[in-house]
Parts: structure tokens; C-alpha cells; sequence
């Protein structure tokens, strides 16, 4: 009896020493100089070690990032992912003829390149919600996250097929992780394409037809000063700031949108 106890203890502790080493991972990378100035001032805002370790984000993980933009979340994935798991940044399509869509995915590239210890063993896909990209191998990720981009995909009627996609990449049991910009209960879907809140409702929705179970959400990532009923949208609060001067001290004080953080698992069978 003496050992079955003893035993279950060291598998504790070894469990605790493990999780340990993840999370100093994790945070080595949000608090390390690859970062952009700019974009670690938005931590306060985005909560990147808790919004990870909500995933249940690890370094030995197979991790697909829809969209990565400018590279927020991929200055912190990347160097997290680089010695022990596998890193897939599902750009814009390389033959976009969207300008904004061509000058990020051509701004990540060179950011890619540029520091190479940082970044060199980035895989870099595309995702094109409507078509058939590859983000990764089918069946390969041990987790899909994606950040502020569901709204994106209402105007071409293709948010239902991006889930679909996502499914399509994940091992059975494996974690999707969504944060979006929150609207009040009952908007309607022409109002959440405008201002690009989404209800949570909706979003959830998404997910169960595509495949996935709703494990837990999270109000990490929660504003209760933003009331998403903004002139221009959720654009009108930073960083995007649409209404340039026009009642920015306002709007700063609100700070960046309310957000739902959602944790769905592809069923293990």
C-alpha cells in the first residue's frame, strides 16, 4: 500500500515539474526581446499566458494560428513551439488580390526571414475560409486558435466552412480555441457584420455544427467597460482607433474590445 502511494505521489510530482517547465516556457517567450514594444504593451488587454494557458497550449504541441496579421501572437507561439513541437501559421493566400491581405502576409514573410533564430522553423500555410487550403495535415494539430477573425469571414457567407476546416486539422481530441470580439445576446447577423462583435451564442453555434463540443469558456479576455455599440465598430476603440482624434481619450479609456474566449474539443471519437 506504502508504494502504490509513494508511487502516485512521484507521478504528481513529476506531472507538477511538467507543467511547471510548460508554463516557464510560455511565459520566457511573452517576456522575451522578440517581442514588439507595441505589441507587449497590449498584454494588459489580450492576457496572452492566461488566454494560452486556457488552450492548454504546450511546447511539445502541433499548433495551427489562423490569420496570425502582423505576427501578435506568433512573436510568442513561435519561440514556444520552436525546440519541441510544431508551429503552423495559416497565412492570408499567397495570391490575394486583397491589398490589405497582400501587404500583411508579405510583412510576415519578411518578419520570417528576417530573424531566422527566432522564427526559422515556422511552417507557413494559408487559410482561405472558402476554399481548400491546407492549414496542416489532416488530422495533424493538437490545437487550431484563432484571434478577432470569425467576423471576417460573415461577409463571404464562410464562416461555417472555416470551422469546418479547423475540424478537418485536428487530431480527434484535439483543443479549437477561439477569442472574438463579444456582442450583446440577440444582435443581428447584418449588425455583427458591421460593427464585428459576434454574439457568443453564434459563435458557439458555429462550432457544434462543424463537429466540435463546447468544453469551457473563459472571461479572461472579458471588458465590461465596452459597451460594442460603437460608431465604427469595434474598429473605433485601439488599436485601430477609426475615429482618429474624435473622442480619443474616450475611447482609450475603454481600452480594446470585450472579448469571449471559448475552449472546443474535437470528440476523441
Amino acid at each position: 500500500m506504502k508504494l502504490v502511494h509513494w508511487l502516485a505521489g512521484a507521478a504528481c510530482a513529476v506531472s507538477l515539474a511538467a507543467g511547471a517547465a510548460q508554463a516557464d516556457t510560455l511565459k520566457k517567450a511573452i517576456e522575451g526581446e522578440q517581442r514588439t514594444p507595441e505589441y507587449a504593451a497590449r498584454d494588459k488587454y489580450r492576457h496572452p499566458a492566461e488566454t494560452l494557458a486556457f488552450f492548454q497550449v504546450k511546447p511539445e504541441m502541433t499548433v495551427v494560428e489562423i490569420w496570425p496579421g502582423g505576427g501578435w501572437y506568433t512573436e510568442i507561439l513561435a519561440p514556444a513551439l520552436k525546440e519541441e513541437g510544431t508551429f503552423y501559421a495559416a497565412h492570408f493566400p499567397k495570391d490575394t488580390e486583397v491589398g490589405y491581405f497582400k501587404r500583411s502576409r508579405e510583412g510576415f514573410e519578411k518578419l520570417l526571414k528576417k530573424e531566422k533564430d527566432t522564427y526559422g522553423a515556422v511552417k507557413l500555410t494559408e487559410f482561405a475560409p472558402g476554399g481548400d487550403s491546407e492549414i496542416a495535415p489532416a488530422g495533424s494539430a493538437d490545437a487550431v486558435l484563432t484571434f478577432r477573425n470569425v467576423h471576417n469571414w460573415m461577409r463571404g457567407n464562410d464562416e461555417q466552412a472555416a470551422f469546418k476546416t479547423f475540424y478537418k486539422a485536428l487530431k480527434p481530441g484535439g483543443v479549437l480555441g477561439v477569442v472574438e470580439h463579444r456582442a450583446k445576446p440577440g444582435t443581428s447577423r447584418e449588425d455583427m457584420m458591421k460593427s464585428g462583435y459576434m454574439t457568443q451564442e453564434y459563435v458557439i453555434d458555429l462550432a457544434k455544427k462543424a463537429g466540435f463540443e463546447l468544453e469551457e469558456t473563459s472571461e479572461i479576455n472579458a471588458n465590461p467597460k465596452d459597451t460594442a455599440d460603437h460608431p465604427k465598430g469595434v474598429w473605433t476603440l485601439p488599436p485601430s482607433l477609426r475615429l482618429g482624434d474624435e473622442d480619443k481619450d474616450k475611447y482609450l479609456a475603454i481600452g480594446e474590445s470585450d472579448r469571449m474566449t471559448l475552449r472546443f474539443r474535437k470528440p476523441k471519437s
